[in-house]
């Protein structure tokens, strides 16, 4: 039984499974989105957050500790047959993605699942993806949205309120004047 024995095994000895979980982060920061399977991805997405928030940091320390879990690779790419040198992960890490998310309590990555499925065993395949600068949580925006739909609601009783009292000020005042009118027509 495994009570209390946190992770997936994902088939796999501890060794193969930490291989698999930084090779699969090293992606993440280099491209900013794979695809995965499910159980892949949400192993990833916790290893991947730990990490962003050690490059929030910015220190020597959360850098030695990024590098002790993650490693150091180089960024290669691919310009006219030839590799070329863009950088390492642990400096995109600290250089672009900490520094992204410096406003942000959490929730770097998200998982989305996709329709289409592996072939070979027909595996169910998620994109898993870094947060761009720009985006900003939903939970916020609907209760920001609820706010203000309260606020514009209470403002609108509001001013139903103050129109009524200036109808009913109007109505009196024409009543006066009517009143006044026929008292001196007899």
């Amino acid at each position: 039984m495994r009570h209390k024995v946190a992770g997936r095994h994902l088939s796999r000895t501890s060794q193969h499974r930490l291989a698999l979980r930084r090779n699969l982060v090293a992606q993440l920061f280099e491209h900013e989105t794979i695809s995965t399977t499910v159980a892949r991805a949400k192993e990833a997405k916790a290893f991947a957050e730990k990490l962003i928030t050690l490059a929030k940091q910015g220190t020597l320390q959360s850098r030695r500790r990024a590098i002790a879990l993650l490693g150091d690779r180089d960024i290669i790419n691919y310009e006219d047959n030839k590799a070329v040198k863009k950088g390492t992960i642990i400096g995109k890490l600290f250089s672009e993605l900490g520094p992204r998310y410096l406003d942000r309590h959490g929730g770097y990555t998200r998982i989305i699942r996709l329709s289409l499925r592996r072939l070979g065993d027909n595996g169910p395949l998620v994109l898993l993806q870094l947060i761009g600068p720009d985006e900003g949580p939903k939970k916020q925006a609907k209760t920001a949205a609820k706010k203000g739909a309260r606020k514009k609601a209470k403002e609108t009783a509001e001013a139903k309120e103050i129109i009524e009292a200036k109808e009913s000020a109007e109505a009196k005042e024409t009543t006066k004047d009517s009143s006044l009118a026929d008292e001196s027509d007899q």
